[in-house]
Order: structure tokens, then C-alpha cells, then sequence
């Protein structure tokens, strides 16, 4: 974050992810209310726009003002499948930009399988 290491620049830190997140939600109800597009379809919206901004060079900028607010969304997630190619794909060609995606983001993907599999071993769902 940009913002000094203070208590006032820890609470603005919050804000701007507030803020951020704020608005790609609000972006998303949008696309809901005004469109029929499904929620997979503005999923995969979100995700190309990640996509996009990482490859224009815009996504470290925003991710410095509002941190967790853009990062943890899908667009973070967009964003990392992006660098990862992008960086690899310099350093290994065109096998290294199908691979460098899948790299930059084994390590969230695993985290998040081990962590639905021991959720699914505390509870048990019931049908309606």
C-alpha cells in the first residue's frame, strides 16, 4: 500500500479496499440488474477484465491504492493468471504462456481444494 505505517494510514488502507471492492461490486450489480447476464457470464467478465488490466500494465497501480479490495476478487485472480503467463512467456516462449498461469496460481487453487475438502469433512450438507 502507499500509505504511511501510521494508525491513520492503516485506516485509510481499509478504506480504499472498501472503496475498491465497493465498486467492482457495485459494477457487478449493475451487469445483473440492467443485463440477463449470468452470474458464470459476469464471472468470466470480471476475470478477462483482470486479464486485461495486468496486460495494459493498470492492475499494480490500482492494487497499490486499493490492495485487498481489487487483489482478492476474481480480477486478482485474472490478473495472476496473466503475469504468470506473461512472465513466463518471455523466459520459455509459447509453451511458457500456457504453463506461467497455471504456476502463478497452483499454490491459491491447491489452498483452496484442501480447504473445501476439510469443510466437507466438519459438515455435512442436507438437502432442502
Amino acid at each position: 500500500m502507499i500509505f504511511p505505517e501510521t494508525w491513520w494510514g492503516f485506516l485509510l488502507s481499509y478504506l480504499m479496499a472498501f472503496i475498491g471492492g465497493g465498486i467492482l461490486c457495485a459494477g457487478a450489480q449493475l451487469l445483473i440488474v440492467k443485463t440477463k447476464l449470468t452470474p458464470a457470464r459476469i464471472l468470466v467478465i470480471f476475470l478477462i477484465f483482470g486479464i486485461f488490466l495486468q496486460t495494459v500494465g493498470a492492475y499494480e497501480p490500482l492494487n497499490n491504492v486499493f490492495g485487498a479490495g481489487i487483489s482478492v476478487p476474481i480480477v486478482g485472480f485474472g490478473a495472476s493468471l496473466a503475469k504468470g503467463s506473461i512472465s513466463y512467456a518471455a523466459e520459455y516462449g509459447i509453451p511458457g504462456a500456457f504453463a506461467g498461469g497455471l504456476i502463478q496460481t497452483a499454490f491459491g487453487i491447491g489452498a483452496a481444494v484442501v480447504a473445501s475438502y476439510i469443510v466437507t469433512l466438519l459438515f455435512n450438507a442436507k438437502a432442502k
